[in-house]
């Protein structure tokens, strides 16, 4: 529990968005019960990513009402729930549930429970578990919605000073140097605000990678967001990762900010060449057009016609190597880590 009060500034309160409704009703209707059963459905509910006291009332509410509520871990999940005296019953569902916790949320689901989703800290599916089974759910036309709340790469941009009007969440880049540069080298066309998660005895590292593949640009490194000890560090990409080479890991999770690069014509095409080639190592012409097409934000035809050029033998051809374009995952879905 972190040691500020609910009377800090980054504690939030939410009403319910259809408060302007409930007005519109006599009074008597206006207030229902909270025994009134939850709509049957999949609710995923932000939890705070530090200060208990960024929990919403409409979160609480659900909680509250739910059935059931599937964390990501029950231990982490059970502190939440005993201080705010919630007693709802909880189940494991995470990143080695498999299909069977799947399945066995989709049948309380298909019965009309109303099952609240959650991860240890922050929105689910956002590095979270939960993306395989919001598939699954909306797959069978079952009802899922989302509540809004505290998320560790939006509270990292806006306290960077760096540009919020575009921005990328890329995850957690891979842990070895070879597939986190390749990473990175997908992500250095893209004029927009650069966000990623990394871990603390990596983070020296990485900045090292980030400041020789993406050059030289301002970043910032946001830990411990609203707690007791929050920091941002604002630098160069190089002098952020001397620093941290110099001191060592720091503690707490960490998210990276990195201002967005300069594009200019001659640029964005050494850029795309060097893209392609290094994604065409990895997967068929198809492919590699398709991964660079959306890593670069340049148009499908463009990015395939010059695939041609670059490799016209592996027109019509299968995989190269069997292995996915980019060395690795850049972030979303349920891969592994957590929400800040």
């Amino acid at each position: 529990m972190s040691a500020k009060s609910t009377d800090h500034p980054s504690s939030s309160r939410s009403a319910e968005p259809n408060q302007e409704a409930r007005r519109s009703k006599p009074p008597a209707a206006a207030e229902a019960p909270q025994s009134e059963p939850l709509t049957p459905g999949l609710y995923l509910v932000a939890t705070p990513i530090g200060n208990l006291g960024d929990i919403t009332l409409r979160a609480l509410d659900v909680l509250k009402r739910a059935n059931r509520i599937a964390c990501e871990d029950t231990r982490t999940t059970a502190k939440l729930l005993k201080a705010h005296g919630i007693a709802t019953p909880t189940t494991a569902y995470h990143d080695h549930s498999g299909a069977a916790a799947r399945e066995a949320v989709l049948r309380e689901l298909r019965a009309g429970a109303a099952i609240a989703l959650v991860s240890d800290a922050g929105t689910p599916l956002v590095s979270d578990p939960g993306f395989k089974l919001v598939r699954a759910a909306l797959a069978e036309d079952l009802p899922v919605t989302s509540l809004p709340g505290a998320s560790a790469p939006l509270t990292a941009l806006l306290l960077s000073g760096l540009p919020s009007d575009r921005f990328f969440f890329a995850g957690f880049l891979p842990p070895k140097s070879g597939a986190r540069r390749r990473a990175l080298q997908e992500l250095q066309g893209l004029t927009a605000s650069l966000l990623f998660f990394e871990s603390a005895p990596r983070l020296a590292a990485s900045l090292a990678d980030m400041a020789e593949v993406l050059g030289p640009r301002e970043a910032a490194v946001a830990r411990e967001l609203t707690k007791l000890h929050e920091e941002v560090r604002r630098d160069s990409l190089e002098a952020l990762a001397e620093h941290y080479g110099a001191a060592g890991p720091p503690k707490g999770e960490i998210v990276i900010v990195v201002a967005p690069g300069e594009a200019t014509p001659e640029a964005a095409a050494i850029d795309l060449d060097a893209q392609l080639r290094l994604a065409l190592e990895h997967a068929s012409l198809r492919d590699a057009a398709a991964t660079v097409a959306a890593a670069s934000g340049l148009p499908k035809r463009r990015v395939y016609a010059r695939a041609l050029e670059l490799a016209p033998g592996k027109a019509g051809g299968g995989k190269a190597g069997g292995g996915k374009a980019g060395g690795g995952k850049v972030g979303g879905g349920e891969t592994g880590g957590s929400e800040t």
